[in-house]
C-alpha cells in the first residue's frame, strides 16, 4: 500500500468513526413517542394547563397497532383516555371556578370594569331589540321608518360587537392579574373538542386482520426480522405508556386521599360551627363549598378508575403483541429451516451429480471441468433459492428482468457475437471441416466448427512446406461477423507455387528456359484446366476467364549466371509432391542438356 493509500484510508476511517459516533449521539431523534421516554426520566411537563398525555399516547400508540386484535385494545384504550382527559378538563374547571381570593388593587378596579361591560352589552342587546321591527307589524309604517330604523339597528350592532371586545379584553386582564385559570381552560378544552371532531372524521373504519393470519404476510426472513424488530420497539413503548398510566394511578390517588382528608377537616369543620350557632349565608357558603369538593372527589375517582383500566389494558395489549413476536420468531425459525435444507440439499446434489459425472465419463480432463460446472451451477442455484427465502420474489420483476437481461448481454457479447457468427460460418460459402483457412494470421486445417468455436490444427507457411506444427488454435466463432478471415474459395483447393532454379551462363539457357516452360506446362496441364474451370464457377464469369492457369517464368540476373522463378497452379494438399516432381524433372533436363554438351565438345 503506497501512502496515498495509506492517507485515502486514514481519512476515510476518520469520517466514518465521525459519522459513527454521530449517529449514536443523534439516535433519540428516531423515538416514536418522545414524551413517554420524558416521563420515565421524570422529565414530563404536560403542554397547556390540563395533562393530556393519557390520550396522546393512546392515539400515537393506536397508530401502531396491525392486527385486529391489536386494534380492538387500541380503539378500548382511547375511550379510556378521552373520558379520562374530559374528566381531567371537568375537574379543573371546578376546582378553578372553587377557588375564591379577595381582589385588591388593579384585579378589583378590573372587577368592576368587567360588570360594568357586562350591563353595558345587556344594554346594548335590549336596545337592539327595541329598534328591531316586529313580526307582523303594518308594512306602510315599516316602509315609512325604514331608513331611519335600519341605520339605528346597524350603529346598535355595531356598538355592542366594540363592548363585546373590550369585555373579552377586560375579562383576559382580569384573569391575568386575579390567576383564574378558567378562561384558558375552557380554551383548551375548545381546541381538544375541535381536534376530536377532526380525528373522528379521519379515523379508518378498517377492523385489520388476525394476529396469526396478519403474520402470514411475512412470508420472507426478511420481512420477518423487520417485523420482529418492530414488534419489539412497539412492546417496549407500550411499557412505556403502562408505566406512565401506573405513575397517573399514583399521583391520582395521592391527589384523592390529599382531597378525602380537607373535605373530612371540612366536615369537622361544619359541624363545629354548627354547634357554635353560625349563620345562615356562612352555613349555606360552606355547604356549597363542600358539595363541589365531593363533586371533585367523584371526578377524581372516576379519573382514577379509567386510568387503573388503562394499566390492565396496555398489559393485555403487550401480552398480545409477545404472542405477535413468539408468531413471528416461529415464521423466521422455519424460514432458516427452509435456507438450511437447501443449503443440504445444494451439497447433497453436488455430491449426486459428481457420482454420477464419475460414472460416465471416464476422461480425467473432461470430468474435472464438469465438475467444476455442476459445483458452481449447483451452488448458484442454492444461492438463488436462498435469495428468494430471504427477500422473495422482486416487485418490479419486469424492470429486474431487463436490467439483468442488459448486463447479460453487455458481458456475453463476445458469446452472443460467436453464436451469430455460427450461422455466417454454416452458410454456402463459409468454412467446413478440412478447409485450409487462415484466421487473425493463424493458418491451419479446420478441424472443429462448433456452436461458439472454430479449432484448426496450425500449419507452417503453406508456400514454404505447410507442415502441422501439433498445436490447436481455437477461436471464438465472433470473427466471422466482425472479423476477416481467409479460406480457399474453391472444393479443389488450388494455390499459386513456385520454385526457383540457378542456370549457368550460356548460349544453351534460353534453350533450356524454354525446356522447363514446356515441362512444368505439361505436368500441371490438368491442374490448371481444372482450376480454371472452378474459378470461373466461383466468379460466375461468361466467356473466356480473365486470368489464366499457365504456368509462368521469370528471369532473374545472378553472379553466376541466371535465375528462374516457376510458377504454377497445384492442389495445397499435394503441393510437396508436385514441387518435388518439378525439380526431379528440371534436374533430368539440366542432366541431359550437360550430356548434350560434352558430347559436343568430345566432337569438336
Amino acid at each position: 500500500m503506497n501512502r496515498a493509500r495509506k492517507i485515502a484510508t486514514a481519512i476515510s476511517l476518520a469520517v466514518l468513526v465521525v459519522l459513527v459516533v454521530g449517529s449514536f449521539m443523534t439516535r433519540k431523534v428516531m423515538e416514536s413517542l418522545p414524551f413517554l421516554h420524558a416521563q420515565k426520566a421524570g422529565l414530563a411537563v404536560p403542554q397547556g394547563i390540563v395533562d393530556q398525555r393519557p390520550w396522546q399516547t393512546a392515539e400515537r400508540l393506536a397508530a401502531l397497532a396491525v392486527s385486529a386484535e391489536e386494534l380492538q385494545y387500541a380503539r378500548e384504550a382511547e375511550r379510556l383516555a378521552d373520558h379520562e382527559v374530559d374528566q381531567a378538563f371537568a375537574q379543573s374547571l371546578r376546582q378553578a371556578s372553587s377557588e375564591t381570593t379577595e381582589l385588591k388593587g388593579d384585579a378589583l378596579a378590573l372587577q368592576r370594569r368587567v360588570v360594568e361591560l357586562q350591563q353595558t352589552l345587556k344594554d346594548d342587546q335590549a336596545r337592539i331589540a327595541a329598534l328591531t321591527p316586529k313580526a307582523g307589524a303594518a308594512t306602510t309604517a315599516a316602509a315609512g321608518s325604514s331608513g331611519a330604523g335600519g341605520e339605528d339597528v346597524d350603529v346598535a350592532k355595531a356598538q355592542m360587537g366594540l363592548d363585546q371586545e373590550e369585555l373579552s379584553d377586560a375579562q383576559e386582564d382580569l384573569a391575568l392579574e386575579s390567576g383564574d385559570q378558567r378562561e384558558k381552560i375552557q380554551q383548551e378544552l375548545s381546541a381538544r373538542e375541535a381536534a376530536m371532531k377532526k380525528y373522528e372524521a379521519q379515523a379508518s373504519g378498517g377492523g385489520g386482520q388476525f394476529a396469526v393470519v396478519a403474520a402470514e404476510q411475512y412470508n420472507t426472513l426478511a420481512g420477518q426480522i423487520s417485523a420482529w424488530r418492530a414488534q419489539r420497539n412497539r412492546m417496549q413503548m407500550i411499557e412505556q405508556a403502562e408505566t406512565l398510566a401506573q405513575a397517573d394511578v399514583a399521583a391520582l390517588t395521592d391527589d384523592h386521599a390529599r382531597l378525602g382528608a380537607g373535605a373530612q377537616a371540612a366536615d369537622a369543620s361544619a359541624a363545629a360551627a354548627k354547634a357554635t350557632g353560625e349563620s345562615s349565608a356562612a352555613r349555606v357558603k360552606e355547604l356549597q363549598s363542600m358539595e363541589e369538593q365531593r363533586k371533585i372527589l367523584g371526578i377524581l375517582d372516576d379519573r382514577l378508575a379509567a386510568q387503573q383500566q388503562l394499566v390492565t389494558l396496555y398489559g393485555r395489549w403487550r401480552t398480545q403483541v409477545e404472542i405477535q413476536h413468539k408468531i413471528v420468531v416461529h415464521l423466521m425459525l422455519r424460514s432458516l429451516s427452509w435456507i438450511a435444507a437447501i443449503v443440504l440439499l445444494t451439497i447433497l446434489a453436488g455430491w449426486a451429480l459428481q457420482v454420477a459425472l464419475e460414472r460416465i465419463s471416464h476422461d480425467l480432463r473432461q470430468r474435472q471441468m464438469l465438475r467444476m460446472v455442476l459445483n458452481l451451477g449447483t451452488q448458484l442455484i442454492g444461492l438463488l433459492l436462498a435469495l428468494l427465502v430471504v427477500f422473495g420474489t422482486p416487485k418490479q420483476l419486469p424492470t429486474i428482468l431487463g436490467l439483468a437481461t442488459a448486463g447479460l448481454t453487455v458481458v456475453f457479447q463476445d458469446f452472443i457475437l460467436a453464436f451469430c457468427g455460427w450461422f455466417v460460418l454454416m452458410r454456402r460459402k463459409g468454412i467446413r471441416v478440412g478447409d485450409w483457412v487462415e484466421i487473425d494470421g493463424v493458418g491451419g486445417e479446420v478441424v472443429e466448427v462448433g456452436l461458439l468455436r472454430t479449432t484448426l490444427l496450425e500449419m507452417g507457411n503453406w508456400t514454404a512446406n505447410g507442415h502441422p506444427t501439433g498445436r490447436r488454435v481455437s477461436f471464438l466463432n465472433g470473427f466471422a461477423v466482425h472479423g476477416k478471415y481467409f479460406n480457399f474459395s474453391t472444393a479443389g483447393q488450388w494455390m499459386w507455387d513456385e520454385i526457383k532454379v540457378s542456370l549457368p551462363p550460356g548460349e544453351q539457357g534460353y534453350a533450356l528456359i524454354d525446356k522447363i516452360r514446356e515441362a512444368t506446362v505439361k505436368a500441371t496441364e490438368e491442374d490448371a484446366k481444372m482450376a480454371e474451370v472452378e474459378w470461373k464457377h466461383v466468379t460466375h464469369e461468361e466467356g473466356s476467364p480473365q486470368f489464366s492457369a499457365t504456368p509462368s517464368i521469370d528471369m532473374q540476373p545472378a553472379g553466376g549466371g541466371v535465375d528462374i522463378v516457376v510458377r504454377y497452379v497445384t492442389r495445397a494438399g499435394v503441393r510437396l509432391e508436385t514441387r518435388n516432381k518439378l525439380f526431379k524433372t528440371v534436374v533430368e533436363i539440366m542432366m541431359g542438356e550437360r550430356v548434350v554438351s560434352e558430347k559436343t565438345e568430345a566432337g569438336a
